[in-house]
């Protein structure tokens, strides 16, 4: 990640963070990035690569450096990150019960159980190299960890939250988040239960008895017919770098730029008079606005958020840096201004989004290639840059 993007993703995550937290709380939060449609365009509308596994390294990244400095104020830690940072999730977790008297054992727990199912109980032959645990001062948790297949150059994006949790065992993903390879071993699907119970069983009476029942000839079994497998929320992305006009639902991109040339003027008239910039930071502000107040049904559609600040590898145009900086400063004053009693600001994002859902029944124009062609022709004038 580069230094210009990753610093520009932690401030814009941290904003974006408290928004949501500050319209929602804090479990709100959690909810949304259990979530793998919501966590992919949380990460395009910060300007990674729209399609790419990075995402995920880069949101827990971005989130874990921006919320630092506000985790006690906002009452929401990241713990972990990728490689070694993974292994010092559970001393950050007890690092984290001291500052807010939560479960720190129960939670160091719960981090260790939750990275075990997904690389012992379920064998998909993703081997976890990252693991974010994401906990609330009251002790609300949400856990994003991913696993990579070399041999195939393919991720596979696990997600977890405490809310509504009975088992670890027992169908306990929130979402997984990658292509399908199959049938697997999945001993946390509920169906799996006799097959957990047999194998304790085994597993009691020795390695003997193992050993026997190995060597022993015996019949092919006839399989059982099994319950319906539950449907998880699934994102499954495709392979071309390039944002095409199939990967985007046209009405919400048009809608969310009619908001913003319909509200614009009257919410943002002071931004407007910045030469050349300001009218495209509000089309930027209107996307925002979405990943901080939109449905989950809206969030289908994750490369949309890429046309709000383009992306690192070009696609589908550089990061245009003047408007990336011109959002990060509108957003910066809302928040601040809304923490201090006067929440104008944030309600005028917040009236882009609502405006977008209306006007996109009607908006008619510009078609997604007019609209990309338009943005790389201005990107020198945004001073656009990719990696």
């Amino acid at each position: 990640m580069p230094a210009w993007l990753g610093q520009r993703m932690a401030r814009l995550g941290r904003l974006i963070s408290e928004a949501v937290v500050h319209h929602y709380g804090p479990e709100e939060l959690l909810a949304r990035l259990a979530h793998p449609f919501w966590f992919q365009a949380f990460g395009a509308v910060m300007g990674m690569d729209w399609h790419s596994s990075g995402i995920t390294t880069s949101v827990i990244g971005a989130l874990k450096r921006g919320l630092a400095p506000v985790q006690d104020e906002l009452g929401v830690y990241v713990c972990g990150g990728r490689g070694r940072h993974s292994r010092k999730t559970p001393d950050e977790l007890l690092a984290v019960a001291e500052r807010t008297g939560a479960d720190g054992e129960g939670l160091a727990r719960t981090s260790r159980l939750v990275a075990k199912v997904d690389s012992a109980a379920v064998q998909d032959g993703f081997e976890l190299y990252l693991h974010g645990f994401f906990v609330t001062r009251g002790g609300a948790w949400t856990v994003v960890q991913q696993g990579m297949l070399p041999s195939a150059k393919l991720a596979r994006r696990y997600h977890w939250k405490s809310a509504g949790l009975t088992s670890f065992v027992d169908d306990p993903h929130a979402a997984v988040e990658g292509p399908s390879r199959g049938q697997i071993v999945n001993l946390a699907d509920a169906r799996a239960q006799r097959s957990r119970g047999v194998q304790l069983e085994l597993l009691a009476t020795g390695p003997d008895r193992v050993l026997a029942l190995l060597q022993k000839e015996r019949p092919a079994p006839v399989p059982a017919p099994l319950p319906v497998q539950g449907v998880l929320p699934y994102l499954s992305l495709p392979a071309h770098h390039e944002v095409r006009a199939e990967d985007v639902v046209l009405r919400r991109l048009r809608g969310a730029l009619a908001a913003a040339a319909e509200r614009g003027p009257r919410d943002f008239a002071e931004l407007l008079l910045v030469p050349g910039v300001g009218a495209r930071t509000v089309e930027a502000l209107a996307h925002v606005a979405e990943v901080v107040h939109g449905a989950p049904c809206r969030f289908s559609d994750p490369a949309r958020f890429s046309l709000a600040h383009g992306g690192k590898d070009g696609h589908p145009f550089p990061v245009p840096l003047r408007v990336y900086d011109q959002t990060l400063r509108v957003l910066r004053q809302a928040v601040d201004a809304a923490q201090l009693g006067n929440d104008d600001k944030l309600c005028a994002i917040r009236e882009l989004d609502r405006q977008a859902r209306v006007l996109e029944r009607t908006a008619t124009a510009p078609s997604f290639e007019e609209y990309v062609d338009r943005e790389r022709s201005a990107s020198p004038r945004f001073d656009g840059k990719t990696a």
